[in-house]
């Protein structure tokens, strides 16, 4: 129920190794499990008919040195699946990527609602709210200041202005730029965006010089 539960998976995704077919049961680190076998519908993957294949040989107890594979097989198995799920998780991420930009090309110039869903030392990634398309506001889109790269706490922060961009924060962009070939969107902050953020940080700075004074 938590409005930033969908961030939170992503993050939480990204920070994960990629998951690979392996011969030996190495368990399931998500899961929290110690024995773990890949096994659904045999006509989804081909790892899951090996391994329904493996379960019948077993169910009908048959000797292990009988079974079909050699252990070296189903280690060769394993590499060839994981290299071409990979190449078909990558083909996926193109053609959305490409319908992405598509549907968005005639949207140049609108506003939108969104959250940072990364910080990068050339920019923020922005996630649109119900549409989860992600487009770039780079660093030089946003002012004159010279921003700091924090990796650790995921921000940017100005030098002089102390505006801070931080990774979950919530934003208004407008579409600036939607490059079809490139699969790339861009983005601009508004100036409602900037004018809101510029109040905040001289409100700051107004009540730090007060401080100041009181002290001398």
């Amino acid at each position: 129920g938590r409005p930033d539960a969908h961030l939170i998976q992503t993050v939480i995704l990204r920070s994960l190794s990629q998951a690979v077919y392996s011969a030996e049961d190495k368990g399931h680190f998500g899961l929290a499990l110690d024995a773990y076998g890949h096994f659904t519908s045999p006509i989804r993957r081909y790892p899951d008919l090996l391994i329904h294949r493996a379960i019948k040989h077993v169910c009908l107890g048959l000797a292990p040195e009988t079974f079909s594979y050699s252990f070296q097989d189903m280690v060769n198995f394993g590499e060839h699946c994981s290299a071409t799920e990979r190449r078909a998780d990558e083909a996926t991420r193109e053609v959305v990527s490409w319908l992405k930009c598509e549907y968005m090309m005639d949207k140049i110039g609108q506003e939108f609602s969104g959250i940072i869903s990364s910080v990068t030392s050339f920019g923020l990634f922005i996630e649109l709210n119900e549409l989860y398309i992600e487009g770039l506001v780079h660093i030089s889109a946003l002012g004159k200041d010279f921003y700091h790269f924090d990796a650790v706490s995921h921000q940017l922060t100005g030098e002089q202005t102390g505006k801070t961009y931080r990774l979950g924060d919530a934003i208004k962009v407008v579409l600036s730029r939607v490059d079809l070939d490139e699969k790339k969107i861009d983005f601009d902050l508004t100036q409602k965006s900037n004018k809101t953020k510029k109040l905040k940080v001289n409100k700051k700075m107004k009540k730090h010089k007060k401080n100041k004074k009181r002290l001398k």
